[in-house]
């Protein structure tokens, strides 16, 4: 969370001092799991979906995660294919459930299988922090994963959670847009 809050800081994201101290007061007073759930339900709370999008597009969860050489070696030797060809290779590469739309946007459903509610009873989600705010942290890691193995600039469009009112089992939907 030290890493999300010096963004935090950066004035590209346009985040009011006094709100800073909020989340500086929970880096300090929290650890672990508990500073995580604390900084997750403070984010919900005190920044805008907006302000959340563009911090996780910088920071989010998973990024990296060991997968990087296969990622860039996959973005080399598909560089020459059309993106609607990158992506379906992709997908199969690596097991997403990702699809091009018309309207330019990159839609992924992604169910986990891992994560805060790995503990929790089978088809309930028991998360401590908003739930809102970690998969958007969740946004932030298949973004990174798209740009790192498609050679695109993309952003967060929407994350769509409904689903996980019903299971955990049910894919969370991230749409991704060009980035200007």
């Amino acid at each position: 969370m030290k890493t999300m809050l010096s963004s935090m800081k950066k004035r590209k994201f346009d985040i009011p001092e006094e709100t800073v101290l909020i989340f500086e007061h929970i880096v300090q007073a929290y650890e672990g799991g508990e500073c995580e759930a604390e900084f997750l339900k403070a984010m919900e709370t005190h920044l805008t979906r907006e302000q959340r999008f563009r911090l996780c597009e910088e920071n989010g969860a998973c990024n990296g995660a060991g997968h990087d050489k296969e990622r860039k070696a996959f973005a080399l030797e598909h560089a020459e294919k059309p993106l609607a060809e990158r992506l379906a290779l992709f997908a199969k590469a690596f097991g997403r459930n990702a699809v091009l739309n018309g309207d330019g946007t990159i839609t992924v459903t992604f169910a986990y299988t891992h994560g805060y509610y790995k503990h929790a009873p089978k088809g309930t989600f028991a998360f401590p922090g908003s739930v809102e705010a970690y998969f958007e942290r969740c946004a932030g890691g298949r973004l990174y994963e798209l740009q790192k193995a498609l050679g695109v600039k993309l952003k967060i469009k929407s994350v769509d959670l409904s689903p996980l009112g019903e299971s955990v089992t049910n894919p969370v939907v991230f749409t991704f847009e060009p980035a200007e």
